[in-house]
């Protein structure tokens, strides 16, 4: 083997020194495409096992990365191993091939970070085409070489978002196909995004009902969509937040916008699976849903309408708070806006609450109205035991399967004659026991659904007929989570004249306006969402 020349003088140039070192080849391609194509993994690492067999470096390992993009050279996934490998085998040395500069790095910043850390564990790079060269001549012409890669990727990006964006200004999504859709080439478009045949259906069932108030929460529509089979493997609470992304995006109206490279909202080219009207619907309910906030931290039983109410003069919600007297402690409710006229002026905890309860017991149904509260309940309650037998079905049908396989692993275990064996069978056994446990502890077969059905129905019903004599028992916390199922907004109080709620929407009369309409045709959700079709 050749020894490195430690002459360092313009025009000599170092050799490596190959001896006792295991080489390690290193690939990288930043598409799919790429992997299939000349450019790919496999043929990456064939030239450089090739190579490292004509310098007599034998082949320890490789390490296959396919990120994206330049930048950190620690957010490769492949790079992070390689370099951990090197430093678990602090006793080896070792060789570091791969076939391009411009898979090293593609940022001149890090390219000489990555040199640094290559260098600082004693590990020689080798390149198929160019020649590492540690003299100053040579560390300048790599660096430039690193800059015209780096150029080249901000070329490229350039070139690509220029033609994203022309794409999307012209109506047509130009990145990846959104849940819901599926990218399919049509002829005099290119790539178009189509609506899905087996998710379109149920997202446009959703986000129709999310409109309608089919599904009362955000989690009730995710709750269908998992029973749909839109969305597998996790609880429906966990898909909260990608079914708000999906509620905010005109694209499944049939828009296209791309706010962060300043494409406005146009007509796209693709079929949207819902209407217009019924997006902005939705961005009123989440708009609503962030202004009437339902939790706070400083909630006491000394102020339970803090926070719920709010000044008539400025709209701002009143805040309250203890006033020392000279001989006692006074409690008030207060505007703090300072730009209002009230700013400052108190008003006596006993009025604004005496006034609410009086509002509370306005809210009373007729008599006539407990009865369509009732058929609604029903068909709640009906459509809710439904999807519950549904689901015992499906967990009985799983009961069966896994009692079959824990007597096939009894069958197997006698005819076994390996105690390895037999323990591993006995393992399984222990599993599916514990599986088949779950499933009954999950089951309703034995549960008499009539109780908890009369027990609800007499709590909703008295509810809505006295919702002041329920007000008066609740705690804190309860009593906002009422005033909020009783009103849909702050009420607004002046100090003048009381509370004004002419206004604002109660439960009562949203019952007496379905009062109006045949219960028949009634479309209504309660704690679950229901399984039948929403539109």
């Amino acid at each position: 083997m050749t020894k490195p020349n430690k002459d360092s003088s313009f025009g000599k140039t170092t050799t490596p020194d190959y001896e006792d070192r295991q080489g390690i080849v290193y690939a990288r391609v930043s598409s799919k495409r790429q992997e299939t194509e000349g450019s790919g993994l496999q043929s990456q690492e064939a030239r450089c096992v090739s190579d490292l067999h004509a310098i007599g470096v034998p082949h320890n390992m490789t390490f296959s990365d396919s990120y994206t993009g330049g930048g950190d050279f620690m957010n490769r996934p492949a790079m992070r191993g390689l370099l951990a490998y090197i430093d678990a085998k602090p006793h080896k040395k070792f060789v570091v091939i791969f076939d391009d500069l411009k898979r090293f790095a593609r940022d001149v910043e890090f390219h000489q970070g990555l040199r640094k850390a290559f260098r600082a564990r004693d590990v020689v790079l080798r390149c198929l085409n160019y020649s590492f060269d540690d003299t100053p001549e040579g560390r300048f012409a790599e660096i430039i070489m690193a800059g015209q890669a780096e150029l080249e990727r901000e070329q490229n990006r350039r070139q690509v978002i220029q033609k994203q964006k022309a794409r999307l200004e012209a109506g047509y999504w130009s990145f990846g196909s959104k849940k819901g859709y599926v990218m399919v080439k049509k002829a005099a478009h290119g790539k178009l995004a189509v609506p899905s045949d087996t998710e379109a259906q149920p997202l446009k069932e959703a986000l129709e009902g999310f409109s309608k108030g089919t599904f009362v929460r955000r989690i009730d529509a995710c709750k269908y969509l998992v029973e749909k089979g839109f969305w597998k493997n996790q609880k429906p609470e966990k898909y909260i937040d990608n079914f708000t992304k999906i509620l905010k995006e005109s694209f499944y109206a049939g828009y296209i916008e791309y706010p962060k490279w300043e494409v406005e909202r146009r007509i796209g080219k693709h079929e949207g699976i819902i209407s217009l009207e019924t997006f902005e619907i939705n961005q009123k309910r989440l708009k609503k849903e962030a202004h009437n906030k339902r939790v706070r931290m400083d909630i006491s039983n000394d102020f339970p309408l803090r926070n719920l109410v709010a000044c008539d003069h400025c709209g701002e919600h009143l805040t309250a708070a203890w006033s020392k007297g000279r001989e006692k402690r006074y409690p008030y409710y207060i505007c703090h806006n300072k730009a209002c006229e009230y700013y400052g002026k108190s008003i006596r905890k006993a009025d604004i609450e005496g006034k609410f309860e009086e509002v509370l017991k306005k809210q009373k149904l007729k008599p006539q109205i407990k009865v369509l509260v009732t058929t609604v309940f029903d068909r709640v309650w009906k459509d809710t035991v439904s999807n519950l037998q549904n689901k015992e079905a499906l967990l009985l049908k799983d009961k069966n399967k896994l009692e079959g396989k824990a007597q096939k692993l009894t069958d197997m275990i006698i005819a076994s004659k390996s105690e390895n064996i037999k323990k591993v069978y006995e393992r399984q056994i222990e599993e599916t026991a514990n599986e088949i446990e779950e499933i009954k502890n999950e089951s309703i077969r034995d549960v008499d659904l009539s109780i908890p059905y009369r027990t609800a129905l007499d709590k909703a019903t008295g509810l809505l007929e006295n919702p002041h004599k329920y007000w008066q028992k609740l705690e804190v916390g309860e009593k906002q989570k009422l005033f909020y199922f009783i009103f849909e907004q702050k009420l607004p109080y002046n100090q003048n004249e009381g509370y004004r709620t002419a206004g604002i929407t109660s439960y009562t009369r949203l019952f007496e306006d379905f009062a109006t309409q045949n219960p028949l045709n009634l479309e209504m959700a309660g704690v679950e969402p229901a399984s039948r079709k929403t539109n």
